[in-house]
């Protein structure tokens, strides 16, 4: 667009557009705030609390985990966790998980990845052997549940990405799992339920859902297959 100037110069200043905004990104970028061990705790924060129910515990394991949300309203807002509580009403256990969580907290305030507790975590097996959780999914220890509900939470938050498999894949274990049934004339089973009855175990996904089918071991969970 043109514009026509009436006026007299007096005096002009040549400006760097591109300069100037990287300037200016450069100061909104210094000024973010990050999480580390200096950051004091707010006096409020965002909670979710997860329900764990366990055969190897006479009682529910409540584990709460509290997120700060640090630039609220900015482009570089971000919602890490902060600490992390276990509550139950059982306390045979209580030493062990009140170090746990007194150590999971100081890792998320010391900022950075702590996505590596999750694998940590769930690597945990159980001396006396772990348990079989609705749907057959098998748990090594009430620590591996632990660490996979730190998984789920992290997952909710954005700081890791869900492993689930896409749409093409679920509709394609749903017609292995139907034509199995079918072969074998068990009931149809509900959404979340077990999977057929004298299922394996999965090596790869750790679910009861490995079957014979066309003489292959295939897992109706995660799509595993002995033959490839």
């Amino acid at each position: 667009m043109t514009i026509k100037i009436d006026k007299k110069i007096k005096g002009f200043e040549v400006v760097d557009v591109v300069a100037e905004r990287e300037r200016q990104a450069a100061e909104e970028a210094a000024s973010v705030v990050q999480l580390d061990e200096t950051l004091q705790r707010p006096e409020t924060l965002v909670g979710v609390t997860y329900k764990i129910k366990s055969p190897l515990f006479e009682h529910a394991l409540y584990v709460t985990i509290n997120d700060i949300v640090l630039n609220p309203g900015t482009s570089y807002e971000q919602r890490r966790p902060f600490e992390i509580f276990i509550n139950s009403k059982g306390m045979e256990h209580f030493q062990w998980i009140v170090a746990l969580t007194r150590i999971m907290s100081a890792v998320f305030r010391k900022g950075g990845d702590c996505t590596f507790l999750v694998e940590e975590l769930k690597a945990v097996f159980d001396p006396r052997g772990g348990y079989l959780k609705r749907g057959g999914v098998y748990m090594p220890s009430i620590v591996a549940e632990i660490g996979a509900v730190l998984e789920r939470h992290l997952v909710a938050i954005g700081l890791m990405q869900d492993q689930q498999m896409d749409e093409e894949q679920r509709l394609y274990l749903a017609e292995k799992r139907a034509a199995y049934e079918a072969q074998v004339g068990v009931r149809k089973a509900e959404p979340g339920d077990d999977f057929p009855p004298g299922a394996q175990l999965c090596g790869k996904c750790n679910t009861q859902a490995v079957v014979q089918m066309d003489g292959c071991a295939t897992c109706l969970n995660c799509g595993h297959s002995k033959c490839g």
